[in-house]
């Protein structure tokens, strides 16, 4: 199967998003299909760089998110590329210019178009004009407007169906959790590591790894700290990713006097990220705005247990303590936490090796990848089936 995948948010752009692309693109062609990627250009790849089976559209730093792209032109240009590769399907990554692009060249090839929404984006209005511009019926109404007939629109968790159905999207829907390369997690740390971030061997870390933005509420593990480190007082906070909100929250530390405790380490890059989680206790998180949490499944996939905020999504994932747990108060959250640094959280280890296996089956991205073909499959012969049907009422 020859598949176009149509995105705004590509490598090397560090991204859940960008991420997820990623796994996907791999694990078809490890499946034997085709994929061809066409997404923006970015100050990071010169323009003389040949990247196989990848073609980028002259774009511009996206309004409020900088660090995003938005491609200004190369609709006819992306027909005739995509004509020449004899696509068999197209799949938009995004609701914006590559993702206009990618339904506009399915019309003309007419072949069905697929779209996976990533962003919840009624958490992210405050970015646009502090929140006064644009309003969740703004959001509705987008949204609408461009899963309009779609083939077929892929949410990577129950919290993103629910929204589409409020939204009203009558295109068929499919939960298809984003997966993760488990051979790629399932490695030891760089050995030197440890000691070249400054960590003695007797401390316990808690990892967060999100990019550093306001609604994912990193603030709220920095506030829970001395509470944590009056009964662990060796007890580490590594927070990995960058962002708007970094210096904030660098200053939240400086005014607790937690600079001894809380460390700031900055983007890592995906190939080197599974070092990190290794060095990890414990994964935290207080954000309650993930719409897949690919970070949560990547600790998972590293073998560390995690500890986040409870949601019909985290609650599912989260379903054993073997895995780790959910939280909806900061008391609880402090229980937790310390229930694992003390180990007083008790489970056989043979029952946690065989729920472990069984999650790490689900979350891998061979599942993710069957799934995915598997609706690319069915939208093909529904959308066949439509052009059988208008042929026959229009002769």
């Amino acid at each position: 199967m020859n598949i176009g995948i149509f995105t705004d948010t590509y490598f090397p752009q560090v991204s859940g998003v960008a991420t997820s692309i990623k796994t996907l693109k791999d694990q078809l062609e490890n499946n034997g299909h085709q994929v061809y990627i066409f997404t923006t250009t970015d100050p990071h790849v010169s323009k003389n760089t040949y990247e196989k089976n990848i073609f980028r559209f002259s774009s511009i730093p996206f309004v409020s998110f900088t660090d995003r792209r938005i491609a200004v032109r190369g609709m006819f240009q992306a027909y005739q590329i995509a004509k020449k590769l004899n696509l068999d399907i197209i799949h938009t990554q995004t609701e914006f210019s590559m993702g206009m692009i990618g339904k506009f060249v399915s019309k003309f090839l007419r072949i069905p178009c697929l779209h996976t929404y990533h962003t919840m984006y009624e958490d992210y209005l405050h970015y646009v004009a502090n929140g006064k511009l644009l309003k969740p019926v703004h959001v509705k109404e987008a949204t609408l407007a461009f899963c309009h007939n779609m083939s077929g629109v892929i949410a990577p968790s129950k919290r993103v169906l629910d929204t589409l159905v409020r939204y009203g999207i009558k295109s068929p829907i499919r939960i298809i959790p984003t997966g993760v390369n488990i051979n790629k997690f399932d490695v030891n740390p760089e050995k030197s590591l440890k000691s070249e971030l400054g960590y003695k061997e007797d401390v316990q870390i808690l990892l967060s790894v999100s990019r550093l933005a306001y609604e994912k509420n990193i603030s709220g593990l920095i506030d829970i700290m001395p509470k944590i480190i009056n009964e662990k007082p060796k007890t580490q906070l590594m927070i990995v990713g960058d962002g708007p909100a970094k210096k904030d929250l660098e200053q939240q530390v400086q005014k607790m006097n937690l600079s001894n405790n809380v460390k700031f380490i900055g983007e890592i890059s995906n190939d080197r990220i599974s070092s990190y989680y290794h060095l990890a206790d414990l994964f935290v998180s207080c954000s309650s705005s993930e719409s897949q949490g690919l970070t949560y499944i990547e600790a998972m996939a590293s073998g560390v247990k995690v500890v986040v905020t409870s949601g019909p999504y985290t609650d599912d994932l989260l379903d054993n303590k073997a895995l780790g747990m959910t939280f909806s108060s900061e008391d609880e959250f402090v229980s937790d936490i310390l229930g694992y640094l003390d180990n007083k959280v008790q489970f056989k280890s043979n029952d946690a090796n065989n729920i472990r296996a069984k999650k790490l089956h689900e979350i891998s991205a061979q599942n993710f990848a069957d799934r995915v073909i598997a609706f690319y499959k069915n939208a093909q012969i529904e959308y066949n089936n439509q052009i059988r049907n208008s042929t026959r009422i229009n002769d």
